[in-house]
């Protein structure tokens, strides 16, 4: 996909359209493994190990990787939902949590999340359009006009109001109920939207749908989005750039397209190489990397991909790789020594 175009300037903003609306620097947060008799910390998972990144004003930033490389956990250190170890986020020019920043509330107005579990994601006891009206009213919002911009928002996602907004969740497909989810995210007017594996428990056609919808939700309402993804088809489809994350590291991050077709990291190519194929002459033989993800409890020394990398040397795991600008690619950057004239690795002048 080309540029994210940029719409009406919210007057919220605060930078101008150069500004990004996010910058993540250095985020970390390890979970730490407790044993013993008087349960004190054993070891620690490295969830997130110094990320980062940042988000344009109107863009759509897709996040990949495996199970258990880190996204979700990243999503709610974003939300503050979990408090980062250490590591700088700022939103729209101002630092989370800092006194002259932005506090976590004020970041949490204009930040909203739509979870993978659409279920249990609402209140089996309270009906759809209280849902919808319950962020609005714990902002101070009057009970009818809460009540007024949940029915306008179940309209804007596709429900009819008067027939869906007195139904319980039970009473919900799985497509109906992530459409209240994404309603809820919105009725407070955020500027960002995370969503994490919001379509990946739907059918295609639900799918379709709810990706056609937030598609022309972010038109209409001047919307940035982070999404989650384990279905590279559909990241690729919705996404402006793509972030490729790999136990806890960014290891590629670029515009969608090059990383499609031109990828730098192994393990991006990797990950691509497994999509199931509908050419039967094309179909996988041979899985495109071998071994299991090591265990982020203790994850190896250097680049963390090169126990299952074909291209490893002994420079990869003495040394951990930065995160830099690859050959003849503009705003392409991959976390490997075969792209770092100076690494060492004996391919690391050959273009790859």
């Amino acid at each position: 996909m080309s540029a994210a175009p940029l719409f009406l300037r919210d007057p919220r903003d605060v930078g101008g359209p150069a500004q990004p609306l996010l910058d993540v620097r250095d985020l970390r947060k390890h979970f730490p493994i407790r044993g013993g008799a008087l349960q004190r910390v054993v070891a620690k998972v490295h969830a997130v190990d110094g990320v980062s990144f940042s988000v344009m004003k109107g863009e759509t930033l897709g996040i990949v990787g495996e199970s258990g490389c880190g996204k979700s956990t990243l999503a709610r250190l974003l939300m503050r939902l979990v408090e980062p170890d250490s590591g700088e986020q700022v939103f729209d020019g101002e630092e989370v949590g800092s006194a002259r920043g932005i506090s976590v509330a004020g970041l949490r107005r204009q930040v909203q999340m739509v979870f993978q579990d659409s279920a249990s994601s609402l209140n089996p006891r309270m009906p759809v359009q209280g849902s919808v009206a319950f962020g609005p009213r714990a902002h101070g919002m009057g009970p009818a006009e809460s009540v007024a911009l949940a029915r306008e928002l179940l309209q804007q996602v596709g429900l009819n109001p008067a027939l869906f907004g007195p139904r319980y969740p039970h009473e919900l497909s799985g497509g109906q109920k992530q459409r209240v989810n994404i309603a809820r995210a919105l009725a407070l007017r955020p500027r960002m939207v995370i969503l994490d594996e919001a379509v990946s428990a739907l059918d295609k056609s639900v799918e379709a749908q709810v990706l056609n919808l937030l598609r022309s939700l972010k038109q209409q309402m001047n919307l940035t989005y982070i999404f989650i993804s384990h279905d590279l088809s559909v990241v690729r489809w919705i996404s402006d750039r793509v972030m490729v994350m790999y136990l806890g590291e960014v290891v590629e991050i670029g515009p969608a397209e090059q990383i499609y077709t031109a990828p730098r990291h192994p393990y991006t190519r990797a990950l691509l190489a497994s999509r199931p194929s509908m050419d039967p002459d094309h179909r996988l033989e041979e899985p495109p990397v071998t071994g299991d993800p090591p265990n982020p409890v203790n994850p190896p020394a250097g680049c963390r991909f090169h126990t299952r990398c074909p291209h490893a040397e002994a420079v990869c795991s003495a040394r951990a790789p930065r995160l830099g600008l690859t050959q003849g690619a503009r705003d392409h950057h991959a976390a490997c020594h075969l792209h770092d004239p100076a690494s060492g690795h004996s391919l690391a002048m050959v273009r790859h």
